[in-house]
């Protein structure tokens, strides 16, 4: 049977998510922290060394916890998005994401032809080395794409972003009957989108475009270094 991606379900949901980002590229590390009570835990690929066999490792290490488990590729590439969903990754975090193009370019990525450009193999992970069955046809409905916007020139697309992924569901739903809305706007990262390198900056600027991610059924999310600052972002994720 296709694995269900709870943290999908859970932001279909509207339920609050916290995570942790893992980037030690150890499966003991991912192993230790999967049992704390995080609702996700975040793989990073683009800021750490960690590679696909890395990545496998820790996917099959928190496998047995009930976090959920996201994968930043290095970048938004065909390739690399390809090879981390065949691993079973469902869920993803894409950087750098500035224009609606680049957004387009991503869901393509993780999407089966004539839906998109992922290349197709029938004996992997993902697949459960064969036996899900139907699973190029049903994979889109237990994928969650985040897109993560980090400069000025992404806040300024963030409504087109928003409206890219808007037609990809309005596109899916047309062609197979029902898709569940899978995206979040994920990760706005606000001091560098407003070029500041304070970590006290007046973020009001960037906040209304975050809440207006809201008006395509998206969520905004926000990546926070300590304690203090998460107490303030919480209320507001």
């Amino acid at each position: 049977e296709l694995p269900a991606n709870n943290f999908k379900r859970s932001l279909m949901a509207g339920r609050q998510q916290i995570g942790l980002w893992v980037s030690l590229a150890s499966a003991y590390s991912a192993e230790i922290v999967a049992g704390s009570g995080f609702d996700w835990l975040l793989i990073d690929t683009e800021h750490s060394p960690n590679e696909v066999d890395t990545t496998m490792a820790q996917l099959q290490a928190v496998a047995a916890s009930p976090v959920c488990a996201i994968v930043r590729p290095a970048w938004n590439d065909k390739v690399l998005i390809k090879r981390h969903l065949d691993i079973g990754a469902q869920s993803l975090l894409v950087p750098y994401v500035q224009t609606a193009e680049e957004a387009q370019a991503a869901v393509a990525a993780t999407r089966f032809p004539p839906h998109g450009v992922r290349g197709v193999a029938g004996m992997t992970r993902a697949t459960r080395f064969g036996r899900v069955a139907d699973y190029a046809k049903r994979a889109h409905e237990e994928i969650c794409l985040l897109v993560q916007v980090e400069t000025k020139l992404g806040l300024d697309n963030l409504e087109s972003i928003a409206e890219v992924e808007l037609r990809q569901d309005a596109r899916d739903v047309a062609l197979h009957g029902r898709l569940a809305e899978e995206h979040l706007l994920g990760d706005l990262c606000i001091r560098q989108a407003l070029g500041e390198e304070s970590d006290h900056v007046d973020l009001t600027p960037a906040e209304p475009r975050c809440g207006r991610a809201g008006f395509a059924g998206l969520g905004a999310a926000t990546v926070v270094g300590d304690q203090s600052s998460g107490d303030v972002r919480r209320q507001q994720v």
